[in-house]
Parts: structure tokens; sequence; C-alpha cells
């Protein structure tokens, strides 16, 4: 990467070996996913019958399910208890919407739960994401006008970043352990079938270590530029 006239950033460098795993991640979880879609769950339970009876099953009547657009949109929005799941994976009798719903019912579970890393990245999250949008623009400031102390605070806003990263890793790890043990348990999928679900939440966890990874990477690269400009 380059900087100013002529001036060549070899730390980018740091940066490509997360940039490679990122985009063997997002491959991963793309064809993983459609081949499951194409896998029907031999019970025949729809996406949102699944998520309605692990959270009847829990207890959580009152967490209403919506349909949402897009592609692997689905999420679970703890400010207003709803959990959301994309058309594909709402409507769909699937073993990939199987695992899709079970492991956002798994969140859900996590919040009623007050599940502890799940109530430390919700707590985080405001700062992270004031944090992604001004940290560059901090740091790009700072390096045109050779104010490293604007690149320090740069680099501190961007920490927040990378500590909702690491945090958010045991969340995701654990909302797809309790997916895979409510499959099992109450019986939503065919006997046998639980690996398709356990094969699309394995490759959506890739996603979230390509992140981790290239947050971390990305500080460090930082705090070596900085290192060079004292």
């Amino acid at each position: 990467m380059f900087y100013g006239y002529g001036y060549y950033d070899p730390t980018f460098i740091l940066l490509i070996p997360a940039m490679a795993f990122a985009f063997y991640a997002q491959t991963k979880i793309s064809s993983t996913f459609n081949k499951f879609l194409r896998v029907r769950n031999s019970n025949g339970y729809t996406g949102y019958e699944i998520a309605r009876r692990i959270l009847d099953a829990n207890g959580l009547y009152n967490v209403p399910i919506e349909q949402t657009r897009g592609h692997l949109t689905d999420h679970y929005d703890p400010r207003t208890k709803v959990l959301r799941l994309s058309q594909e994976v709402y409507n769909g009798a699937s073993l990939a919407s199987a695992g899709v719903a079970a492991h956002e019912c798994g969140h859900a579970i996590q919040h009623s739960e007050s599940y502890a890393p799940l109530t430390l990245r919700n707590t985080i999250a405001p700062i992270a994401s004031i944090g992604s949008q001004a940290s560059w623009f901090l740091i790009i400031i700072a390096l045109a006008l050779g104010m490293m102390n604007l690149f320090t605070l740069g680099i501190y806003l961007f920490s927040a970043v990378v500590l909702f990263q690491i945090v958010t890793l045991p969340v995701e790890y654990n909302a797809s352990k309790r997916a895979i043990i409510a499959l099992e348990d109450y019986g939503l999928v065919g006997s046998g079938e639980v690996y398709g679900a356990k094969k699309v939440l394995s490759a959506a966890a890739l996603t979230y270590v390509a992140a981790t990874l290239t947050a971390v990477l990305q500080l460090l690269r930082l705090l070596l530029i900085r290192g060079r400009r004292d």
C-alpha cells in the first residue's frame, strides 16, 4: 500500500495471509450452505418451524420470528428480542435451513440466560461500531498531516473492533453447539442428518475466525507503523 508520494508501506504484507484465509472462508460457507440447501430434512420442518420449536422448548414464547430479505442475513436482535430468518431459511426445509435457524435460536437462548460473552459483546458493540467508522478516518488524516497523537487515538478506537471480534468467537461457537444439541435432543432432523447442519455451522464459524485474524493483524500492522514513525 502507498501513502502520499512514493511512500510504500511494507507492513501491508501482514494482511496477505488474513485476506487469503478470508477468501477461503467465504468460499467455504457459500459452497457448503448451497450444498446442504439442496438436501431436504427428512422430517420436513422448515427453518421457521424449527426455530419456533426450539424457542418454545426453552420458554421463549415471547420471541417473534420474522422473515428478512437477503442471503445469509439471519440474525437475532437482542435489542428488540426478535429472531429474523432469511427467506430461504425461513421457508426452507433443508439441512442448511435447520442449522442456521437453530444457530440463531442459540443466540436467543444465550440472551435469555445472560450468557457472559454475549453480554460483553453487546456492551462493546456500540464502541466497536464507532471505532470501525472513525478509526481509519483519524489514521488517514494523521498520516497525511503527520499528527501521530491522532494516529494513536485511531489505534485505540480500532482496538475496540479487535476486542469485539475476539469476544465474538466464543459467542458464535457456543450458539452452534447449542444448535446441534437442540436439533438432536428435540428430534428436529432425521436420524443421522445432523451432520449436514454441523458442516454448515462449521463453515460459518470460519468467517468469524477470518474476521478476527484480519482485525488482529491489522492492529499489529498499525502498531508497527506507529513504531516506525517514532
